[in-house]
């Protein structure tokens, strides 16, 4: 018969915790170490686990010595218990924990040691950092059986193994069991429920460790704070500000983020600013979060002065600059910034490139969204789905429609938008039919229609006159896809009638509308009258806009226009002084030319 374990074991004294002697004493630096090992090197006592002991220890403790370390304690012939232990730790902190549990097992089966109160800290520590919870629950019951789990720390490290493995339910029985609770105890599990996003029990927790009379520390704040951000409880939130101010405690450089990302997002940039001055110490991070808190709140010129004051910034601080700029209809900007970027070498992201490339759009720089696109390919930016529908816009919006669906089908993941740019771009750039092909394709694929597609689509039947077409897909919205029309739907309709010379029955369109028309709706209306010269329904759309955008020049030269084009001179004149005497200032009309230099 085969055992799997020896039968001869040394129990001594290993199942009650140890305080050897060596484990105390300050480790040797790195150099007194090679000293030393050369040492029992030359008198042959390398082997001897008491002899290199001290090696193993500070090679196992300078992380780029650690496979020194391991080197060494291979050529121990009966390595101890306090050589495994200083492994296990060190292991259990590297890049490498899985050699932690490894460690362990070679410990426990083949040299019969059951390990120790440090044995069981670190290599459920290991298990954590790997979220092995095959491991940690084997481990557990070893830890059960030897009674090591009513010790402080083990139980700690127990809590913060289970729940870096998401079993929150194990973490907490641990925690509900344990006779002596330490903050360490309290933040372990906290941080557990905050990492599972339970936040109502984090919350509740917090509560039960108010009244154990157990103070809070950065940790256990941070977590606080992040949970009643995520329940939209400010007030709780500002409420854990005013604890931290009364109990003294220190605002590390995770507590301070949180405190500013927290304020910005409130658009308190003031407080932020505040939080952000009294910190000791600052990370990157800290000015990424001051500069968006700046941007949320619309000021532009405070979050480029934060930018320009960074000593280093990181791909995010570029990217909030110009997203920021980008978002706010200062194009010309984000591009300028981008361009500074890729001289300052630093390499976009994803979101970088879709808010440069949607700059490029929104300005016709076709020439730098084309270098762009030639950046992402030769680069090896991925290229996901939202860099993707950036490039079909901005390829759409400057003219260049066969690039845009060259991009469309080089595209391995498509998603609405995919679809409503194309169609909206193949629309009006005036391929009608190829955009009504696109639109039936996409219903063909299962892709179910958004808002922005049937834009699209009802811009595709106005501009081939397709109204029949484009009256059913409207219908359809509803009927068969279960989306309410919105405005601007309303407004293409009336758009499609009355470029066709349906003017009555866009008029009656408008009339049975189950939403209120806003001056967009009428102003497609009034425009067409223009065209078609229906003065009396001009008369009638101009009352009802006037009421709507009484000081909007346009709504005035419209009917004047009107007016104008049926020779009723005289009621062009007295719209034009209707105009003047209500003081309606007509905006100078501009045009912007691009200079290749």
């Amino acid at each position: 018969m085969k055992f799997l374990r020896p039968i001869s074991r040394r129990f001594s004294s290993f199942s009650t915790p140890l305080k050897p002697e060596e484990l105390i004493r300050k480790p040797l630096s790195i150099n007194a170490a090679k000293e030393l090992h050369a040492y029992v090197i030359r008198t042959k006592r390398h082997e001897d686990p008491s002899s290199i002991s001290p090696v193993i220890r500070a090679y196992s403790l300078a992380p780029s010595h650690l496979h020194k370390a391991h080197l060494v304690f291979s050529q121990v012939i009966q390595p101890t218990l306090l050589n495994f232990n200083n492994m296990i730790r060190s292991f259990s902190l590297s890049n490498q924990p899985n050699e932690a549990i490894k460690m362990y097992y070679k410990m426990y089966y083949f040299q019969g040691f059951s390990g120790d109160i440090m044995t069981f800290i670190f290599v459920f520590k290991a298990c954590a950092r790997v979220s092995d919870i095959a491991n940690g629950q084997k481990l557990h019951v070893h830890a059960l059986k030897l009674g090591f789990d009513s010790y402080l720390f083990v139980a700690n490290s127990l809590i913060h193994m289970y729940s870096c493995c998401g079993d929150i339910g194990s973490a907490r029985k641990v925690f509900d069991t344990m006779g002596e609770r330490d903050l360490v105890s309290w933040n372990s599990l906290i941080c557990g429920y905050s990492k599972c996003k339970r936040f109502k029990e984090l919350l509740g927790l917090f509560g039960a460790m108010e009244e154990a009379n157990v103070k809070a520390d950065a940790v256990t704040m941070l977590k606080v704070i992040l949970a009643a951000c995520y329940a939209d409880n400010m007030n709780l939130a500002d409420s854990m500000v005013k604890y931290i101010e009364e109990n003294c405690i220190y605002i590390d450089v995770y507590l301070g983020n949180t405190l500013i990302d927290m304020y910005g997002k409130r658009g308190l940039v003031n407080l932020a600013r505040k939080v952000f001055d009294r910190m000791l110490e600052r990370n990157v991070v800290s000015w990424n979060a001051l500069i968006k808190g700046h941007i949320k709140g619309g000021q532009f010129i405070e979050a480029r002065k934060v930018f320009d004051q960074m000593k280093q910034r990181d791909v995010i601080s570029w990217t909030s600059m110009i997203t920021g700029y980008s978002q706010a209809n200062q194009f010309t900007d984000a591009l300028k910034l981008f361009q500074d970027m890729m001289a300052a070498k630093v390499v976009p992201d994803e979101i970088t490139v879709a808010s440069a490339l949607s700059a490029c759009a929104n300005l016709g720089a076709l020439d730098v969204g084309q270098a762009i696109h030639d950046y992402i390919c030769s680069h090896g930016i991925r290229a996901d789905v939202y860099v993707g529908n950036a490039l079909i816009d901005m390829y759409c919006k400057c003219g260049v429609v066969e690039k845009a669906l060259e991009v469309f089908r080089d595209m391995k993941d498509k998603d609405s938008i995919s679809w409503s740019s194309v169609i909206s771009g193949l629309a009006v750039n005036g391929f009608a039919d190829s955009a009504i092909e696109f639109f039936s394709q996409m219903l063909k694929e299962g892709v179910r229609p958004t808002h922005g597609c049937f834009v699209g689509i009802l811009l595709a039947c106005t501009h081939a006159g397709l109204v029949d077409k484009g009256l059913e897909y409207f219908d359809s919205m509803e009927a068969v896809h279960g989306l309410s029309p919105e405005m601007k739907h309303y407004g293409c309709v009336v758009d499609l009638l009355s470029r066709s010379g349906y003017l009555e029955r866009a008029y009656q369109f408008i009339k049975n509308m189950p939403i209120h028309p806003d001056f967009v709706v009428w102003r497609i209306l009034l425009s067409a009258c223009k065209l078609h010269g229906n003065v009396n329904l001009a008369e009638i759309v101009t009352s009802n806009l006037l009421e709507l955008d009484p000081s909007n020049s346009g709504n005035y030269v419209l009917l004047s226009n009107t007016y104008a084009s049926s020779d009723r001179w005289d009621a062009a004149t007295k719209m034009r002084e209707l105009m003047e005497g209500n003081n309606v200032q007509k905006p100078t009309g501009w045009s912007s030319v691009e200079v290749n230099r």
